[in-house]
């Protein structure tokens, strides 16, 4: 009984790597490919920044909670959030600083910050009763998307100074987007298909995992997945800090955690009605 736990247990872990790597990968290529539709279309690059890149890189979360939820699993949805969150500003942030001094002086980053703290505050007082419900998530998902139109007017009178711009140059720098009409379409045919998938693998291994060592999902979420969601911002934050240049990634860190908790807790609280 105790190997045949252990053995599964071990197929739980292989399905939350593959999960995980199906979700990063599969997140990568739907940005890519919504990235250059719109610049097929000649969206303005703010929108674009503020809207389809933002949202793209929280994708692995936002699909998870939608999953978690729909499964029955809200403890993960919600320790995932809180779990990025943590992990973006003790790990993602913390590793890189301690290689090279992280700046913060950029312009915005005050504001954006106190902004976080806003939204953090928000989240705390709808759980504080004890659940989320449908208006809750309501409210959530109308706040990201003021918090959108705020930068947006913001981006267009002091031109590239939103860390989602900057997402978007590199993308383009890095000649990362698909060019033709068919590469378009399967990048993004491939992200829709990916997401979902991997989702459910990485849902089911956490409650297979959680149960297995009998601790609530809600750890489970805060930990193993939360953590494994973070793992390409920690990659970047650390190349980018042994390249001496870790203050890029400060903005783009605080901007993700405003993203997890009013668009991607939205979103997934409406999602569970």
């Amino acid at each position: 009984m105790f190997s045949a736990d252990i053995q599964g247990i071990g197929t739980a872990i292989v399905y939350i790597i593959a999960g995980l790597g199906l979700l990063l990968y599969s997140g990568d290529l739907l940005v890519r490919g919504a990235v250059a539709l719109a610049q097929r279309f000649r969206i303005p690059p703010i929108i674009i920044g503020l809207t389809i890149v933002a949202f793209g890189t929280s994708a692995p979360e936002l699909f998870i909670g939608i999953q978690s939820v729909w499964s029955g699993n809200t403890g993960i949805a919600l320790g995932n959030v809180v779990g990025s969150n943590i992990a973006n500003i003790l790990l993602v942030l913390g590793l890189p600083s301690i290689i090279y001094p992280t700046l913060c002086d950029q312009h915005s980053l005050r504001r954006n910050t106190f902004i976080m703290i806003g939204a953090t505050l928000v989240f705390m007082a709808l759980i504080a009763k004890g659940h989320l419900v449908f208006h809750d998530g309501l409210i959530l998902f109308g706040l990201i998307v003021l918090f959108l139109i705020y930068s947006a007017r913001r981006a267009r009178r002091r031109p590239g100074m939103d860390p989602a711009l900057d997402e978007l140059a590199e993308l383009d720098a890095g000649h990362k987007l698909p060019r033709s009409t068919a590469a378009i379409f399967s990048f993004q045919l491939l992200g829709i298909i990916g997401l979902p998938v991997g989702a459910h693998l990485m849902v089911d291994g956490g409650v297979f995992v959680a149960e297995g060592f009998g601790v609530s999902e809600t750890v489970i979420g805060l930990s193993v997945i939360a953590i494994g969601t973070s793992l390409p911002e920690l990659a970047f934050t650390t190349a980018s800090a042994l390249r001496r240049q870790s203050d890029v990634a400060i903005g783009n860190i605080i901007g993700s955690n405003i993203f997890n908790l009013l668009a991607v807790m939205g979103l997934t609280t409406m999602a569970a009605g």
